[in-house]
């Protein structure tokens, strides 16, 4: 049995590469710093790793032709960063960087690997999320929109799958804060506490072997995005506005 696991140095990943391991999952590595995947790469038993930057396209070709032999049972796509500021204000490259990394790259690999697990039908897709992915977010926008995308694809491939009676099954992770190097590269905070990754992990990976297609770790999260859908947008867009600049803003 084989996992692949994007965004594996650290966070959500380092923590679902661990998890998969521990169920007895080879698991191929994939991410940015070659020094921390070989580190995690020995906490796994893992000789199989490649530090790859899937903002570039011909790279996120070159990682699948590097595994598309190695049966892999197993697709996580984790890798991904966001930018805190107003949109008239934050980089432009950085946001294309963002959308390549964190819609670019899930499509295609979501794509590639599919095709694949249809002809043997049988699989896992894991896409991970946010619970960005239901709402609209000032001073974080590109982010926001770029989970929005992966979270809306995903369920529709879902349903696709559904319909088509296939053993193959995806399903998107959509947790709230989480304690995870992102605030460092976003240039952020939270304003709550983050939850640990090992936990979503777990939580994440097992119900995605039930075939949950949204997974949302936490009541609070599950309640907050129910709650969410009973609110006009306006107010919607105005808590979150405040959400984002308080995390910009914490000291």
């Amino acid at each position: 049995m084989k996992a692949l696991v994007t965004g594996a140095s650290s966070g959500i990943g380092l923590s679902i590469a661990k998890y998969l391991h521990s169920l007895g999952y080879e698991v191929i590595l994939v991410g940015l710093d070659k020094e921390k995947l070989s580190r995690v790469a020995i906490d796994v038993n893992s000789n199989k790793y490649y530090d790859l930057d899937l903002t570039k396209e011909e790279n996120i070709y070159k990682l699948y032709d590097k595994v598309k032999d190695e049966d892999i049972d197993i697709l996580i796509n984790n890798a991904g960063f966001g930018l805190f500021g107003l949109f008239s204000k934050t980089d432009l490259n950085k946001e294309l960087e963002m959308i390549d990394l964190n819609i670019k790259a899930y499509h295609i690999l979501t794509k590639l690997f599919l095709k694949n697990f249809m002809k043997k039908d049988k699989g896992y897709i894991l896409n991970v999320c946010s619970s960005a992915g239901f709402m609209a977010g000032p001073r974080m926008s590109t982010y926001y929109a770029t989970k929005n995308y992966i979270t809306k694809l995903t369920m529709a491939i879902n349903e696709e799958l559904r319909f088509q009676k296939s053993n193959v099954h995806i399903s998107a992770l959509c947790p709230g804060p989480v304690d995870t190097n992102f605030n460092n590269v976003a240039h952020g905070s939270f304003t709550i506490k983050g939850i640990s990754p090992d936990y979503v992990a777990k939580y994440a990976i097992n119900k995605m072997f039930k075939n949950k297609m949204i997974i949302v770790p936490t009541l609070k999260m599950k309640l907050a995005l129910f709650g969410i859908r009973f609110i006009p947008h306006r107010l919607a867009l105005y808590i979150a506005y405040h959400i984002q600049y308080r995390k910009e803003n914490k000291k």
